[in-house]
Order: C-alpha cells, then structure tokens, then sequence
C-alpha cells in the first residue's frame, strides 16, 4: 500500500546558498578569514533537529542554551544535566506549542526563565543597520548568539513563521548562516541579511505583532540555587494576583503599627496551596549499582542550597516571620499546618516526579507509586552529614531506586530510618520558604504604610542592598520570576519583551 509523505524540500536558490555547496562553502571560508564564524563553532557542536513540527522556537532555543553552557539545574536523562525542547514548558504548555507553536514573545520568556540573559527587538523597534550591527557583534565571539523570528515565504521557502539560530555572517556579501532546526526540511544555508530583514519585518497575525530577533548570552550570575517559582499549578494566576495586586492595597487600607501587623495583613488572605506557587528545589537522582555516595559536583550544588538557607535563616525578616508563626495565638497558624509535610513524604513525591523525568516518559507522575522511604545520614572521611532520602518507586512491572538530597538547616535534629522521627527543619520549611517568598515582592509593595517609621523598617529588612551576596542573587531571581510571571497572567510576553526588573 502506497504511503504519502515528504521526503526533505528543494532549497528555493536564490535567494538561499546551501551552505554544503561549493559556494557556501567558499562562503564559509571567506567568513572564518574574516574572523565572522566565532559563534558557528559551539552552535555547531549542539545543532539539533527540532523533534516536532511545531517546535522551532524550542529546538533554537535548547541548541542556544546548551552552546553557552547554561546549567539547566535539573536532569535530563541518567544523570545529564542538559537542555532539551521537553524542558522549556513554563511559558507555554508543551501541549500548545506541539499544536499551534511559540510566540515571539513567549519564546522571549522561556529564555529568561532558563536562566540566559535575553535582549529581544521587533523590527518596528529596530532597524536592518542596528540588526546587522548585532548579527555582526555575536559572529565575531562565541558568548552571544542570535535567533531569528522570520517568515520563510519571504525567502520562497514553504510554511509561514519560523526560528532558527544565526551561525555565522559574511560580511563582504552581507549574508547571514541560517542553521535551520527543521533538519529534515531544509539544510543550513545562507541568505542575504536585507531579504532576513524583510522575512524577520512582517506581522505574526497570531499575535498582531511584527517578528524580530533577539540576542542571548550568559547571564552574570546563575538561576536560582534553593528556591524558584512555579506556574505549573492552575492556582499560580490567583496566587500572583494576590501578591502583586491585593497585598499593596491591604497594606495600604489597614492600619498596620508594627512588623508583626504588618506581616499578618499579608498571610492571612494568602492563599493556602502558596506551596504550589514557591518551591524549594530538591535535586533528585537515580542509585547507580547501590551507591549512595555523592560526586563532588552533588556536593558543591548541595553546599550552595544549604547556604542559602542558612543565609535566610540569619535575616530579620526570617526572625519576624518565625515569631508570628510560632505564636499559640497567630491567625497564621492554620496557613503552614497543610503546607508542612514531613520529609518521607515530600521524598516520596519527589521520587515519583524524579522516576518520571529520568526516564523520559510522558506519563503523568501519578502512575509512579513511592512503596517505601527512609531517611539517612551519609558521612564519608569525617565530611559533613549529607541528608539523602532514598525511595523505592514502582512503574508497573518496573522498580528502581531514588535518592533525593536534602540541604539541612541548622535545625537539623539527626538523621534516622523511618517515619517515627519528627523531620521538620531538617529541610527548607514554612518559615524558610515563606520569608523567601516576602523577599520576592517588589518594594513597591509596601509604598501603601502608613506609618514612616514603620516603613522604614520594612524597607530595611527586604531591601536586597542588606543581603549576604549569595541570597542577594537568589531574592533578584526569584523577584525576576514574579515579573515574568506578572507579565504571563496579564498576557503581556508579547507587548513587553523588556528584560524583567528585580
């Protein structure tokens, strides 16, 4: 029986030079004379496919990401940590790139949240010399790199919008390299930067507004080491809202005296499932052959995570907080008795989702069943105790083991098999996580009290000036994250493609 299909396309030349033929690669050889193919070389050694018809944006993007050597702080398979198109899911659902693709500016977003530094331009707010300008900066060096939103009928090519890396330029004919991800369609190839211009300079009538470019490199410091946002849950839109919207009015309308009032105006509408909103990241691993211990690379990651809490544990804010929910007759209280879980069974979540990424598979998390946890203390060469909480996961006919490493406070009460032992503050818990998530607020949140005295002091005690370096850089991320976030729930990635301010 007769089967349909294509089988690759015919490049339309021109206005395209195949980069494989004698005159791309003459082309090439000119370029790298020239000193304008410094980029092509790390672009090169992670050019992908991308896996989907729909995912060009993601497939440029992950290629960019793994050129410029951004650790992704999360495993892909085995124990790699690596970018992969399935990872770039918290702008848009995978689901509705893999139907409809990316917006400019949303691919624009899943770049800030993966940790680069991301400058974005439409065309109607640049210009074909500032475009060549930046093509031209990004050639000559391996740290930048430019992707490109054109429409491919602009180059007689087939199929409407497109992204795809730039691999390099030629300079004497003013021809950029496309290193087109859709592989099994069309091959690199050059194209004459004004014809790129006038494919990049149209209306995206998805989203009414014109294509662009945008230029990515690595950022000054890295993600964030213990805590991070999420909008995976439903309830993050409303959780936002609050935070964003109604905490600087409450503050404003109420007649707060000092920092515990003011802390209790702000915690007693919080929604309770905040905890699906602001997570601590616990790293999550696979037993290799029964070993337990850890590389040196798992060490320093966790060393980090540990500090950090220990950095919030020491700031006034943790002490205020701390006090307020401590308190026999807080408000507050009920708000952390459905957030604290006790350590077996975070892990044993953990594990399921773990089991699930690491192997690659699709299927809800929900079909991973953890039967059995235990909690246990490694210490090698009189090092310090490392918390692992090991989990047996069960996938149908299939069992393996999971560990996942905890970073312990200064709290930590010991370590021990079962579930008998109160682990609370062993790991990051409402105190920590709540202070972080105050820390997170852009300081115009508290522009609204009343009292000067006491707005001061609220101001001295989130302002990130006063932070130790390490926390500094982890409240910036976090605040960076409610921005994007602001941006996601007022749908306003493809308005505002400015980097977002912490």
């Amino acid at each position: 029986m007769a089967m349909a299909g294509l089988y690759r396309r015919i490049l339309p030349s021109p206005p395209a030079v195949e980069f494989a033929s004698l005159e791309g690669k003459q082309l090439f050889l000119e370029a790298i004379h020239n000193g304008t193919m410094e980029n092509f070389y790390r672009l090169i050694s992670y050019f992908q496919t991308q896996s989907e018809p729909a995912y060009c944006g993601l497939a440029s993007l992950s290629m960019v990401l793994n050129a410029l050597a951004i650790d992704p702080g999360r495993k892909w398979k085995g124990p790699w940590r690596w970018f992969d198109e399935s990872m770039l899911d918290c702008c848009e659902p995978l689901e509705t790139v893999k139907a409809r693709g990316i917006s400019f500016g949303k691919l624009v977003c899943l770049a800030h949240c993966a940790g680069a530094k991301v400058e974005a331009f439409r065309t109607n707010h640049s210009t074909i010399d500032e475009f060549r300008k930046y093509v031209m900066r990004c050639s000559t060096s391996d740290d930048c790199h430019v992707i490109s939103s054109y429409d491919r009928a602009v180059l007689k090519q087939t199929g409407t919008g497109h992204f795809s890396p730039i691999g390099g330029y030629h300079s004497g004919n003013d021809m950029a390299l496309i290193l087109d991800v859709a592989r099994f369609k069309y091959p690199p190839h050059w194209v004459p930067l004004k014809i790129l211009w006038d494919a990049m300079n149209n209306v995206d009538l998805s989203t009414g507004q014109r294509r662009g470019f945008m230029l990515i490199s690595r950022p000054h410091r890295e993600p964030g080491q213990l805590y991070t946002l999420s909008c995976k849950h439903k309830s993050w839109v409303g959780i936002a809202k609050y935070l964003m919207d109604d905490v600087p009015l409450l503050l404003k309308s109420e007649e707060v005296k000092d920092i515990q009032e003011v802390l209790s105006v702000v915690f007693m509408s919080l929604p309770s499932n905040f905890g699906q909103f602001i997570k601590w990241v616990a790293e999550v691993r696979r037993r290799e052959d029964g070993d337990q211990s850890l590389s040196p690379e798992e060490k320093a990651r966790l060393a980090l995570k540990e500090e950090v809490l220990r950095q919030v544990q020491e700031t006034g804010l943790f002490k205020h907080v701390a006090e307020l929910l401590s308190s026999a007759n807080s408000c507050c209280r009920n708000l952390i008795s459905g957030h604290e879980e006790n350590l077996p069974n975070i892990a044993a979540s953990v594990c399921c989702q773990g089991a699930q990424i690491l192997s690659g598979k699709s299927a809800s998390s929900e079909m991973y069943c953890c039967q059995e946890t235990c909690v246990k203390c490694l210490k090698a060469n009189g090092e310090k105790p490392v918390t692992v909480v090991s989990g047996t996961v069960v996938n149908g006919e299939t069992e393996e083991w999971m560990d996942m490493l905890v970073p312990s406070s200064r709290k930590n009460s010991g370590c021990s098999c079962g579930g008998s032992i109160n682990h609370i503050g062993m790991h990051p818990a409402s105190n920590d996580v709540l202070t972080a998530l105050l820390l997170s607020l852009p300081s115009e949140t508290w522009s609204g009290i009343k009292e000067v005295k006491l707005l001061k002091e609220i101001n001295n005690l989130v302002s990130t000036k006063n932070l130790p370096t390490l926390l500094q850089e982890e409240v910036l991320h976090l605040r960076r994250q409610l921005q994007l976030l602001k941006k996601c729930q007022e749908d306003r990635v493809d308005e505002d493609l400015g980097a977002p301010l912490p």
